[in-house]
């Protein structure tokens, strides 16, 4: 066996943290072309290692994907190769080297957050989702409090003021058993703001509740579904404790996923963050050929918090969930549909 696998085996997973917190060495890139002739032995023992690792394993595979690799690659964060075939443990991309790069880049403006969210998405991948939520807004609310939210939130000079119009936020409508959901404040790009996300919570409540609807049709008014969370709200929570609490209890998403069979969620423009987040949950997610998905959050020092890391992960795996997480980067319908993000792409009538 090679001198470089040994090393990763022995001593390369072990996360170095400075005095202050900070990860010195939050990436680990294995090439994983040279271990297609080790011992499935050898191979097992490694891929148990990188699974208990704190750091963030980024496999490179310039071959094809034999079936003595996928140890590997199921205990690796993610793995970039030109051809990802049908697995949904690598992410294709044009460059390797150059994805590497891009990843490594978005990674070390927020190490902290990155590597939090590594070991987050080994731990919401799992069917409670009351479980996997819990996981999500305790690290999201730990977050809140560390440096670099802190440095975010500087940089875009705090909270903010917002004016609500004089209208509900959430339009509600009834046409025999289906029961019409509308984001309305298409002047804030629909963000979900606590007053939006209250007004959401209780109208799928109502559907909760009543036995005789049989369907939820959630949409969004305006150019866009949704902008992901209000930022202007962003930084004023005092009590992170509070916050987290609020974050499981007041969540729309959780009902979403519990009434997942009757939800279908048709999305346009922009969806952001708690956008595509919580009608993930749904059973049927249908876009607009306009839309794009975006999952910001570690640019800020956080984490996804609308249930992102349970709900992004069950459609599309792990793997490419922790790309779009970690590196921010936007992704079209045609690959949103590939990945099985979304599950059909069509003209979506403006709520």
């Amino acid at each position: 066996m090679s001198r470089d696998a040994t090393d990763l085996a022995l001593d390369a997973l072990e996360l170095d943290i400075s005095p202050e917190g900070t990860p010195r060495n939050p990436i680990l890139v294995v090439p994983l072309d040279v271990w297609a002739g080790e011992s499935t032995e050898r191979i097992a023992r490694v891929a148990e290692a990188l699974a208990g690792s704190l750091r963030l394993s980024i496999g490179v595979l310039r071959g094809p994907a034999s079936p003595s690799l996928v140890p590997l690659l199921r205990a690796l964060t993610l793995t970039l190769a030109e051809d990802a075939g049908t697995s949904p443990m690598i992410v294709d991309h044009p460059d390797p080297d150059a994805a590497v790069e891009h990843l490594t880049a978005a990674v070390w403006r927020n190490p902290q957050a990155s590597v939090a969210l590594g070991r987050l998405l080994r731990q919401t991948t799992v069917p409670d989702t009351t479980a996997g939520l819990g996981a999500e807004a305790a690290v999201y609310s730990m977050l809140l409090a560390g440096r670099e939210f802190e440095r975010w939130l500087a940089e875009r000079g705090g909270p903010k003021p917002v004016r609500f119009p004089d209208r509900a936020l959430v339009r509600v409508d009834r046409d025999a058993d289906v029961l019409s959901v509308v984001l309305d404040h298409p002047e804030r790009r629909n963000a979900l703001s606590s007053p939006l996300r209250e007004q959401l919570l209780e109208a799928l409540r109502l559907a909760e509740l009543d036995d005789s609807i049989d369907r939820v049709l959630l949409r969004g008014a305006g150019p866009v579904f949704c902008s992901g969370g209000d930022l202007d709200e962003f930084g004023t929570a005092v009590d992170v404790v509070a916050a987290y609490q609020v974050r499981l209890e007041r969540a729309p998403w959780r009902i979403i996923d519990r009434l997942r069979d009757r939800v279908c969620a048709r999305v346009h423009g922009a969806c952001i963050g708690a956008g595509i987040e919580m009608t993930a949950f749904a059973g049927q997610l249908i876009a607009a050929p306009d839309t794009y998905f975006r999952l910001p959050e570690i640019e800020m020092g956080l984490v996804p918090g609308a249930g992102g890391t349970i709900s992004v992960p069950r459609r599309i795996g792990r793997w490419r969930a922790a790309w779009m997480m970690l590196t921010g980067d936007r992704v079209d319908t045609a690959t949103a549909l590939r990945w099985k993000l979304i599950d059909g792409i069509e003209e979506n009538a403006v709520g």
